[in-house]
């Protein structure tokens, strides 16, 4: 399967900081694709490149097939970009926001009027066609963003934390409707501090300070960290943290809703270890239990693997 996006040395500098450090990927055909990290991690710089947008300082990328240093302009007529920000016409109803941008691409208007027939169904906003956008809730506004970024039928969808700020359920909608695009031939590359929405894609790379950590699917990052995995349910989170420190083979320990995942560098008795341990330091414990790593875990495991010795 031929690659909708194919990234080599990719760089871009700020000043003196370095916000992508000569990333490698390859996005494939028809998948969705995840970019995991916090804010500062350099996602929103890559797309911004990957977009025609920044000019990368080093390092070559492709997008629908098309240079984004040579030809960002031809890569721009290839894509649907949706910023972190909400970046439409707030005066205008969401039927003329379409018209609008379906113009600037020059998609013929019999098209157009298909096209945006058939998008506003797919997102649920038909019955809203002549409301404001500026009246429109913040889920409703990304599905209009997402149905702009549409309207000339792209190769490629690059999304930028679509979903910060939004509720749970049109989250859930939001996705829902993303599920259903490659089958329409989209190629989806979009970036989240989200553990539970990058675990939705096909594939993904985790990004700390500008560089890949690691890529694979979700099952392949998390079978890749090393060790025995924990999890510690106790009303003393602080104290059982604290106190694990003086474990030996302790490697690390992260608090996850309720509980503490912990990582030990060996199995054996690590159940008993432990709990003898946290009952040594008087830290209350309600269980302690074997699990099998998660996303989040391989996160903090790679993160920490970064840190000098």
């Amino acid at each position: 399967m031929s690659a909708a996006v194919s990234i080599a040395g990719l760089r871009k500098r700020f000043g003196s900081h370095l916000a992508v450090d000569a990333v490698d990927l390859e996005v494939r055909r028809g998948e969705i694709y995840g970019l995991l990290g916090p804010d500062g991690a350099g996602k929103t710089t890559l797309l911004r490149m990957l977009a025609g947008i920044l000019t990368p300082d080093g390092g070559a990328a492709l997008v629908a097939g098309r240079d984004v240093v040579a030809d960002p302009e031809g890569v721009k007529q290839r894509i649907g970009y949706l910023s972190q920000r909400f970046s439409l016409y707030g005066d205008l109803t969401i039927n003329e926001n379409l018209e609008f941008v379906a113009s600037l691409y020059q998609t013929p208007r019999a098209e157009a009027l298909r096209l945006r027939e058939e998008l506003l169904e797919m997102c649920g906003l038909a019955p809203f066609a002549r409301r404001q956008a500026g009246r429109l809730s913040g889920g409703m506004k990304q599905k209009l963003a997402l149905c702009c970024a549409l309207i000339h039928r792209p190769e490629v969808l690059l999304l930028d934390e679509p979903t910060t700020g939004v509720d749970p359920v049109s989250r859930r909608d939001f996705h829902r409707i993303l599920a259903r695009l490659p089958d329409q031939g989209v190629t989806i590359l979009l970036s989240s501090p989200y553990m539970d929405e990058a675990s939705r894609c096909h594939r993904l790379a985790l990004l700390a300070h500008g560089r890949v950590l690691a890529s694979g699917t979700t099952a392949e990052l998390a079978g890749g960290v090393s060790g025995v995995m924990l999890e510690v349910l106790t009303p003393a989170a602080r104290a059982a943290s604290q106190a694990l420190a003086s474990l030996p083979g302790h490697l690390s320990n992260t608090p996850f809703g309720d509980s503490l995942h912990v990582r030990l560098s060996d199995g054996g008795d690590a159940v008993a270890r432990l709990t003898a341990h946290l009952q040594a330091a008087g830290v209350a414990l309600r269980e302690v239990r074997t699990i099998e790593p998660a996303l989040e875990d391989a996160f903090v495991a790679l993160l920490q693997a970064e840190q000098p010795a």
